[in-house]
């Protein structure tokens, strides 16, 4: 159980990469929208003059081509997550692994015969990647074959040959093993990838069959799910995969909640957002819950702490609202009082039922400064966006009335609420700078982490040091904390040692001692 969490937790960070891409093109389709669509010459004459909507559209639908070739974003992505060394090599093998794929797999659909006409491509459940024909297994195709790749680079990577096979050692004996193995999976998918098809479209129409209900659970668990770091492993595949659903925009099929969304807000023809968008809607505790339980810690913070929780509370909630970033507000709270934690699971999945219960046609994942420049743009019709705020005030209610009850009535030690002897604090960036330069900062987080023999791996997502380790009981949380860490996760042999926004300077300092 240990390996195979250990093994969820490296492919769920593996995800972090290609996903953090995809909402800075969904920014310049949004932009792209702005100055193309036309809804807002009516106030803004200027965006009605034939060349700044040509350029809206070259914006927009030259960020959309990202869409369409989503399955190739993460094959290279994913390895680069995956490899323990030399990652740039990693993403050349995933690139290789990817084309040899699908080219093996339209040459055995051809010697089949099972190639469709171009009329009846989508009917056959074929389409067009890379220009080549092949089954449609959307981004299916890349995690695949990005993950594979990932993993023999790391198994095979560091064999050395001498003499004349020098020159296949390291990355090109990865090569070597890949092409076979990759031709080989394009043979076998060919024939396995209908019956997976079959299986994934009646999960997706059970999930769309459990209605608000299935909307609640995903959201509970994509909430649940954050302390581990497995949460990627959750709404990865309904934004991105025919989990999400599917529909036909401007002529093309895009599969998942946000592929969708970014090809309507392109296109011109759509009138109103479908209802997948209710997926990414996780925004609604971003935005509005994490706020509202900050108040509720402030209130009921003790009268000689409330400048203190104040000082720590209000930077964490801004950060969550701004920019949806949500652990540093999540941790003042998750070890003192993890009840609050479970409950604001629970809402959250609450919340994102509403929007389905409404018809909420509003994106909102990642902080209200993304819900601006996604949603005002696209005018009240297309997006129904005052509808999204109206739920977001109730839950703005609820959590509060809710934490606050729960706070006071079991005494949690929420921040501004501890004994005495106790320290209000969570760490900020100028708190490690004040501590010294980076080989300090390197040293003791190395030290926390039990020495430099006992680190195997570094790495980082978007706000947690994640770290492969031989032993987890050497693990020195207090000295980790102490470093600026606002909490210290373990897993198997991995630790996640959560920082916040700077984390990736915090990985730079230890890599730069090691």
């Amino acid at each position: 159980m240990s390996r195979a969490v250990n093994a969820l937790q490296n492919f769920g960070k593996s995800l972090f990469g290609p996903v953090l891409i995809l909402p800075i093109v969904g920014l310049f389709i949004a932009f792209g929208n702005i100055f193309g669509n036309g809804n807002l010459a009516e106030y803004l004459p200027f965006l009605g003059h034939p060349l700044i909507q040509n350029i809206g559209q070259l914006i927009a639908k030259s960020a959309v081509s990202v869409l369409a070739n989503l399955a190739l974003v993460f094959a290279v992505g994913i390895p680069v997550g995956l490899a323990s060394r030399d990652k740039g090599y990693a993403a050349l093998i995933g690139l290789v692994t990817f084309i040899v794929f699908i080219n093996a797999m339209n040459v055995t659909l051809q010697m089949q015969g099972a190639l469709a006409s171009a009329s009846q491509i989508k009917a056959a459940g074929q389409s067009m990647v890379l220009g080549v024909q092949v089954l449609e297994m959307g981004v299916f195709a890349g995690i695949l074959t990005g993950a594979l790749s990932g993993y023999l680079y790391n198994k095979y990577s560091g064999v050395q040959f001498s003499g004349a096979m020098a020159i296949y050692s390291g990355h090109c004996f990865v090569a070597m093993i890949m092409l076979p193995v990759s031709m080989v999976l394009g043979v076998v998918m060919s024939e396995l990838w209908p019956f997976a098809q079959h299986g994934i479209s009646t999960l997706a129409l059970a999930i769309k069959g459990a209605g608000p209900f299935g909307v609640a659970v995903y959201g509970f668990l994509e909430r649940i799910l954050v302390p581990t770091g497995l949460h990627h492993l959750v709404y990865t595949p309904f934004l991105y995969t025919e989990l999400g659903g599917t529909a036909d925009v401007c002529g093309s099929t895009y599969q998942g909640a946000r592929n969708i969304y970014f090809a309507e807000i392109a296109c011109p023809g759509v009138k109103q957002l479908s209802s997948t968008v209710v997926w990414d809607a996780r925004g609604i505790s971003k935005m509005f819950g994490l706020p509202a339980a900050a108040l509720a810690m402030y209130v009921t913070a003790k009268p000689e702490r409330k400048a203190v929780a104040k000082a720590i509370l209000i930077p964490a909630a801004l950060t969550s609202l701004l920019v949806g970033v949500t652990e540093p507000i999540e941790f003042s709270f998750l070890f003192v009082a993890p009840l609050l934690f479970v409950v604001h699971a629970v809402l959250t999945g609450i919340g994102m039922m509403l929007f389905s219960l409404l018809g909420v046609h509003a994106i909102g994942a990642n902080g209200i400064i993304d819900f601006i420049l996604y949603n005002l743009p696209l005018g009240i019709q297309k997006s129904n966006w005052p509808m999204y705020i109206l739920v977001g005030v109730i839950m703005f209610a609820l959590y509060f009335v809710i934490f606050r009850f729960l706070i006071l009535h079991f005494d949690m030690k929420t921040p501004g609420r501890e004994e005495e002897h106790e320290e209000t604090r969570l760490y900020s960036k100028q708190d490690y700078q004040a501590k010294g330069n980076n080989d300090a900062m390197g040293a003791a987080i190395i030290a926390g982490l039990g020495g430099r023999a006992n680190i195997e791996v570094v790495d980082n997502c978007y706000t947690r040091l994640r770290v492969t380790v031989k032993d987890t009981a050497v693990i020195n949380e207090p000295q980790l904390k102490a470093t600026g860490a606002k909490g210290v996760i373990r897993q198997g042999n991995n630790v996640q040692v959560v920082y916040g926004l700077h984390v990736k300077k915090m990985r730079e300092a230890v890599e730069m001692f090691l």
